[in-house]
């Protein structure tokens, strides 16, 4: 995939000098109004700069996606594990207990269901219905190089106003069709064009080769997408690298409910995430706390 501004003269994204985060412990962050950056504290712990955000939104456009056939009884249960739950209104109201104080990030876009093109979105719910229902965030789907990509510019766009109106951190996530390359040329373009376009945050995919090029070049915080199950190991060793690579934490789904042990996965995760675990030490907490779980 050509970049537009084609030159012979090497990009520079000063991988030894990291943004500067003035006013604030997030990038970017720092001339935001209070309510913006309380809601951006809850979702990332100020201690470590990082969040490990627990997704469980896939039921909006795939139904009951295997783990999430009872959120009721599979990801309740793991909710004070998390520092933030990304899910969809519907999920909330009916099997969210009100009693949960972790912060919730609200899916904002949808329309398609996986047996459409998914790129065809817009945005599904109200700003007001975000803010009566307490939320930390909205999250919406944007599909750069997609086939409507403009559409779905154009809610992010629309989310972001609305969000500034009303102190919502809005959080862009990059969505990868089938004939996207991922690799770390196509994460910048998204990515930057999310940042420049008013996304106070962005979720996006790991990739092994100059992932750290996708962070340095966004100005706002990024989040690995979990994205498909992988054995556990995997699974540590990509959360480690995103870390590693400048992301400010996770917000992983499949590869934490999909686990044999789906409470033990979660706080491993959060060992890399927050206490700079190895994969390989990660692994064994992993193991160690499902031993425990099968005989508690």
């Amino acid at each position: 995939m050509p970049e537009a501004d084609a030159s012979a003269k090497d990009k520079q994204y000063h991988l030894e000098r990291p943004q500067a985060t003035d006013g604030f412990f997030l990038k970017g962050a720092g001339s935001y109004d209070w309510g913006m950056k309380n809601r951006l504290a809850r979702t990332f712990d100020p201690r470590s700069g990082r969040t490990v955000m627990l997704a469980v939104d896939h039921g909006y456009f795939q139904g009951p996606t295997t783990g999430l056939e009872r959120i009721d009884l599979s990801i309740v249960p793991l909710i004070p594990y998390c520092d933030a739950l990304f899910c969809t209104r519907g999920i909330l109201r009916s099997l969210v207990p009100p009693a949960e104080t972790k912060p919730m990030v609200l899916r904002a876009s949808g329309g398609p269901s996986v047996l459409k093109e998914l790129s065809n979105e817009e945005i599904a719910m109200d700003m007001e219905d975000a803010l009566r229902l307490n939320a930390c965030g909205v999250g919406v789907q944007v599909f750069i190089g997609g086939e409507f990509e403009t559409r779905s510019v154009h809610n992010l766009t629309k989310l972001v106003d609305l969000g500034v109106r009303h102190g919502m951190p809005v959080m862009a996530v990059t969505a990868v069709g089938k004939d996207m390359k991922r690799d770390a040329q196509y994460f910048r373009l998204a990515c930057r064009i999310c940042a420049e376009l008013g996304a106070h945050y962005v979720k996006t995919y790991f990739v092994d080769e100059d992932f750290e090029t996708v962070t340095a070049s966004c100005p706002v915080p990024i989040v690995m997408a979990g994205g498909k199950k992988l054995p556990e190991l995997d699974a540590l060793r990509m959360a480690h690298g995103a870390v590693q690579g400048g992301a400010a934490g996770v917000d992983m789904g499949r590869n934490i409910f999909q686990s044999d042990a789906p409470a033990a996965m979660i706080q491993a995760v959060r060992a890399v995430v927050h206490d700079h675990l190895k994969p390989e030490h990660a692994l064994d907490l992993y193991r160690t706390l499902e031993q425990q779980l099968a005989s508690g």
